[in-house]
């Protein structure tokens, strides 16, 4: 057993594990919704808060989570959050009621704040920069099969098993991750013991809940009042401002042990992967929800048809993913523009498509080559934006594009269905009205692929010195 401890493609497939489960449960509810509804009676804003619950506390609690890898030790909250994110899995399976279904979601998204940002950080220090892109690249595909196939997965399991088995499938992944994460991820610390930036916490989490808050629950409102003088629009200003603050607070702890250090945000490159991460959540999670409700609603699939119809995206992104991420060492920003232009290529077949009698096939070219582009932009990404970090902001640096993912699909889901429903209540068909909404994520990927010119290459090594001009061989030493 000793000697699998450390051994690197055993720690990347144990990472990839919890990452996969973390990042499934993303989109799997989607497709369970009319069964969830149905079988506990539930309210439209009873289930959105099924949803919202997951992600609100994942984007609030994952750079302060991050951080905390750094300073205290990255495999022990890999664990915590593995242990934690299965057994609130078996308590969602076993939910009587909404209200219990909201909180144990909750507390999923807790376990997911606390392993997410280990993974990437766990692959940045285990990894040398040389061969970082092909873990990463494995990394990538899975967390891009998993955001994908959540439908797919998702529709065979309601329609064989019920809606409960989605959540109970998490269990014998979730131990064999557990069991794996002990026997062969070594802890990795900062070799000092350093204070936890409370304010920091405090502030950067009240931010990215107002924030989150107010893109998921927007469109429930209709974008206006909540309760009394409170209204969306406050809400998403309140955490603004927080955020605000917060960046001023770290601006004065930069010497000492800071939430965020900003030395991260000094490399183009990260910065600008960053800005991309946004993007491709955008693209992924804008595009699955209308194109779920398209499948089930307009064309009157089943939940297993529906999952199947996307499953290749799924597929072509996982077998694509680690050669990208092979690649991506030696440079990455043309093969992250072409699956930026890839990606969008898919939504717009997706969309021409998309008639009210349209059959799977019609739909098949547009998520191949949908699975193409996410495959060629998520493992240069994550390459591209570690390949200048230091390992002790590996938690940190991991935390912040963790944070931003959620924020991405919520910004991304919020628009795509207002822009959605606004075109139905036109009556609009719902294949004109999907149209007009798939310009949204359509529009954001093409953005990303302008921004792709700007990456910087990897470091090349320095030139070995020259001898001076007329100097002769260098001479060798005889054998005495």
């Amino acid at each position: 057993m000793r000697r699998w401890r450390g051994n690197q493609w055993l720690v990347l497939a144990t990472l990839s594990l919890g990452f996969f489960l973390t990042l499934l449960d993303l989109t799997i509810v989607n497709i369970a919704i009319p069964a969830i509804r149905q079988d506990l009676h539930a309210s439209l804003a009873g289930i959105g808060w099924v949803i919202n619950a997951y992600i609100i506390v994942v984007a609030a609690l994952v750079i302060t989570t991050g951080r905390l890898g750094d300073l205290h030790g990255k495999r022990t909250l890999f664990v915590t959050g593995v242990v934690l994110f299965t057994l609130a899995s078996v308590a969602s399976g076993l939910a009587r009621n909404t209200g219990e279904l909201i909180a144990t979601r909750a507390v999923q998204g807790l376990g997911a704040a606390l392993l997410s940002p280990q993974t990437m950080a766990i692959i940045m220090v285990t990894f040398p920069a040389h061969r970082r892109g092909v873990a990463l690249g494995v990394w990538g595909g899975v967390g891009g099969l998993a955001t994908i196939a959540g439908p797919t997965i998702g529709g065979l399991l309601v329609s064989s098993l019920g809606w409960r088995w989605i959540f109970f499938v998490n269990l014998p992944v979730g131990l064999v991750a557990t069991v794996l994460a002990l026997l062969v991820i070594p802890e990795v610390g900062t070799g000092r013991r350093r204070r936890l930036d409370l304010p920091g916490v405090l502030l950067v989490s009240a931010a990215l809940v107002a924030i989150t808050y107010g893109l998921v629950e927007g469109q429930d409102y209709g974008w206006g009042t909540v309760w009394s003088f409170v209204t969306i629009p406050l809400i998403l200003c309140v955490g603004v401002m927080l955020l605000a603050v917060f960046l001023v607070v770290e601006t004065r702890r930069q010497d000492g042990d800071p939430l965020l250090p900003f030395p991260l945000f000094r490399d183009r490159n990260y910065s600008l992967m960053g800005v991309a991460n946004v993007m491709l959540s955008v693209g992924m999670v804008g595009m699955a929800l209308p194109l779920t409700l398209y499948l089930q609603s307009e064309l009157d699939f089943s939940a297993v048809k529906a999952g199947l119809t996307m499953a290749p995206s799924s597929l072509v992104a996982v077998v694509v993913a680690p050669f990208a991420g092979h690649l991506a060492d030696r440079g990455g920003k043309y093969l992250l523009m072409a699956g930026f232009v890839l990606f969008a290529a898919g939504l717009t077949q997706l969309a021409i498509a998309a008639a009210p009698a349209a059959r799977w096939y019609d739909l098949l070219p547009g998520f191949l080559v949908i699975g193409l582009g996410v495959g060629l932009a998520m493992s240069p990404m994550q390459t591209i934006a570690t390949r200048n970090i230091q390992s002790e902001l590996a938690g940190a640096a991991s935390g912040v594009l963790n944070a931003l993912r959620p924020i991405g699909s919520a910004l991304g889901s919020a628009v795509v269905l207002a822009i959605l429903q606004n075109r139905l209540a036109t009556h609009a068909d719902y294949g004109a009205a999907l149209r007009v909404a798939m310009l949204v994520p359509i529009g954001v990927l093409v953005i990303g692929a302008l921004l792709c010119p700007a990456i910087s290459g990897p470091a090349r090594a320095p030139a070995l010195p020259q001898p001076p001009a007329g100097a002769g061989r260098p001479v060798r030493s005889r054998p005495s």
